[in-house]
């Protein structure tokens, strides 16, 4: 079986498996509010954070500042202290507020939609650029975390040694038009059972197509 018919099982499978589980951060805050402010912030929160507390800190802070101008305007003591429970909240209160004050002074409070304005703004890396892309304006483009750069490679689909090589191998494989929901169904999966230690092989649905590398322990 080529890479591409395996790619394209896998796909189908993990589609139907993402209905039981919860939607990643940024997903849910694009298909709740439809706000691609809320939807950065909350991305940028999510670094090292699981998904479920950074939904729940993200709340907390939107009831309180939802816009630029709250964001910046709100003192870095009481910020600190509504995103604390996140991990490394002293950084995060950083880039959101400096994320905020670049988009209140370059584009005019709103998110802009190309990479390479979005790469300019504190905080944003090419992943999360490729997130607001993929999630908030529907660009055909492969956003790469920890999970669609493990998952990938655990499977065999791909042999790559770093996310741009990773997003460039992908696009090779998946058809285009998959591409902007590639990593929603990749994260819930590997949130749930391709964990990063001890994977839940037993019960993997798409363990007759992994050749598990690098898999050392399972359950």
């Amino acid at each position: 079986m080529n890479k591409n018919k395996k790619a394209l099982i896998i796909l189908s499978i993990l589609k139907k498996e993402y209905q039981k589980y919860q939607r990643p951060v940024s997903t849910y805050f694009q298909e709740t509010t439809n706000d691609p402010f809320k939807v950065l912030i909350s991305t940028i929160l999510s670094a090292r954070a699981r998904d479920a507390q950074t939904e729940k800190v993200s709340k907390e802070l939107f009831k309180i500042a939802d816009k630029p101008q709250k964001i910046t305007k709100l003192d870095i003591k009481k910020l600190q202290k509504i995103i604390y429970t996140i991990g490394f909240y002293k950084t995060k209160s950083k880039r959101v507020q400096e994320a905020s004050k670049y988009l209140i002074k370059n584009h005019h409070s709103k998110v802009p939609q190309t990479f390479e304005e979005l790469i300019k703004i504190p905080g944003v890396g090419r992943k999360v650029a490729n997130i607001i892309l993929a999630e908030c304006f529907g660009k055909n483009v492969i956003p790469v975390d920890i999970h669609q750069f493990r998952i990938p490679n655990r499977i065999g689909l791909i042999q790559t040694k770093n996310s741009l090589e990773t997003e460039e191998a992908l696009m090779k494989i998946f058809p285009k038009k998959e591409w902007k929901t590639l990593n929603r169904y990749f994260v819930a999966f590997g949130q749930n059972v391709c964990l990063p230690i001890s994977p839940k092989c037993s019960s993997c649905p798409i363990n007759n197509y992994c050749q598990r590398r690098g898999v050392t322990r399972s359950r």
